[in-house]
């Protein structure tokens, strides 16, 4: 497996305290992250069974768990043939353990399944169902030195593929065409679920579209996302192809303005909010409040965006800056009518920011 087995039954561990502590019998880990995060490797379909006390329960389907075993360190490994049995199977392990509130992330998450909860509460109607969303994160939200270890190496990966969109993008290419490129690349380097944003028109996340083309004169913004032993790193740039007019350049120079102010000012006990009031203000004195996205910034870890997530979630704006979070800075783009500006990289949060793409 990828990592210490200690270091993931010690997650564990901790987690079943804040449990404890909550008042929560067990919890159901169906989101793909955090059954990565506890038990060390990434499975679609995952459920991960955690009682307040005792041993996790991990369920595959049928003809997995050798492989499983494998890649993690859960020993306590049951297989499964379909829907049925897997629900059969959760419910037994709450009616015979007693267990009357169960935890679950409310999360949009892929592999999260709303058809899972809502199964489970029609046959389950007596237990409680509460979220430990707040619990999860606020163990992955900071980072230990392994991770942050395979964030730098996923960093490395970044920045080859943001090097190779610098050599590739040339009027006439499809959004498509530049993706596909830049994500090979990024799976030759070790990135085994990359995520590529290209964007040749003003959106703020632009899947890319194989009918979206580079014009002459224009800006192309490219977004990377990398992962290595499953932990992303972040990093977005906008190109000139050709010559664009002098408010773009000024978008892009004021751009830059706002990304070595937020560096700058990201500092451990600040709060978010302190620091996008000033982005904010920077803007406006520039005339350029019109195209600014409020939320300067997002955590990266397990997922290429995850909580804090101040772009999305106004109560995370609010939040403290701590030691050895992981951020991506600027997130958010100035949206012109000729492109969306962008420039954010990933830092490790310290007295000092660690540039990591």
């Amino acid at each position: 497996m990828r990592g210490d087995a200690s270091m993931f039954e010690s997650r564990v561990r901790k987690f079943q305290e804040m449990l404890r502590e909550n008042n929560v019998d067990g919890a159901i880990i169906r989101t793909l992250s955090s059954f990565t995060y506890f038990t060390g490797t990434r499975w679609l379909r995952p459920s991960l069974l955690i009682p307040a006390e005792g041993e996790p329960k991990a369920l595959v389907v049928e003809g997995e768990a050798e492989e499983f075993k494998n890649r993690a360190w859960v020993r306590d490994v049951v297989e499964y043939q379909d829907a049925e049995s897997l629900m059969a199977t959760v419910v037994g392990w709450i009616k015979s353990n007693g267990f009357k509130r169960v935890g679950m992330e409310f999360s949009v998450e892929r592999d999260s399944y709303l058809l899972f909860y809502k199964v489970f509460k029609r046959l389950n109607p007596d237990i409680e169902l509460v979220d430990i969303l707040d619990l999860t994160f606020s163990l992955r939200m900071i980072k230990d030195g392994w991770e942050k270890e395979n964030i730098r190496k996923a960093g490395r990966i970044a920045n080859k593929g943001m090097n190779l969109a610098e050599e590739i993008i040339k009027p006439g290419m499809s959004e498509l065409e530049i993706a596909s490129e830049i994500a090979h690349l990024l799976t030759k380097e070790g990135s085994e679920d990359p995520k590529v944003y290209v964007s040749t028109t003003p959106r703020v996340h632009a899947e890319p579209f194989r009918d979206a083309y580079v014009k002459n004169d224009s800006v192309v913004t490219v977004v990377i996302g990398t992962d290595y032993n499953n932990y992303y790193a972040n990093m977005a740039r906008t190109f000139i192809v050709g010559e664009v007019n002098k408010e773009v350049k000024r978008a892009i120079e004021v751009k830059e303005e706002a990304y070595k102010f937020a560096i700058q000012e990201t500092k451990p006990g600040r709060k978010f909010t302190d620091v996008e009031k000033k982005i904010a203000e920077l803007y406006r004195h520039e005339r350029l409040e019109e195209y600014y996205i409020k939320g300067y910034t997002h955590s990266v870890g397990l997922l290429i965006e995850e909580p804090p997530i101040t772009t999305i979630v106004v109560a995370h704006r609010f939040w403290k800056i701590l030691p050895d979070m992981v951020l991506a800075i600027v997130h958010p783009p100035l949206m012109l009518p000729e492109g969306a500006i962008k420039h954010e990289d990933t830092f490790i949060v310290g007295e000092e920011m660690e540039k990591v793409t």
